[in-house]
């Protein structure tokens, strides 16, 4: 069975590099343009891992990574982060709302596929 990755960003070209790198990897991959369309996604349904940006519109990242941890069923749902933030004050932040890593954009897709095979739980 394929796992299952959420990518949230406002970038549909950001979206469409990250998503197609996945899927090349053999995930399946699901998309939310910001975190409250995201949210939509949390129907129940098994989600592996979430890769998140930080900035976006009407709910950023950092609100939306509370959010998912506050969620049930998705608690402990690993959430690595793939923003252009890369100030201490803002990984602290994200940290503390439990996302598990932080990728700077512009990012190398072998980078990323390895933190994403290292977190996708069973």
């Amino acid at each position: 069975m394929k796992k299952t990755i959420l990518i949230v960003d406002d970038s549909s070209s950001l979206r469409q590099v990250v998503s197609l790198a996945l899927s090349r990897a053999g995930y399946d991959v699901l998309e939310g343009c910001d975190g409250q369309d995201a949210l939509t996604k949390l129907d129940g349904r098994k989600i592996h891992l979430i890769v998140s940006d930080v900035n976006m519109p009407r709910m950023d990242g950092i609100a939306f990574l509370t959010a998912v941890k506050a969620h049930p069923n998705y608690k402990f749902t690993p959430v690595i982060m793939l923003t252009t933030e890369a100030g201490d004050a803002k990984k602290d932040a994200g940290r503390s709302a439990g996302a598990k890593a932080w990728i700077v954009k512009p990012f190398n897709p072998p980078v990323l596929l390895d933190a994403v095979s290292k977190l996708c739980l069973p």
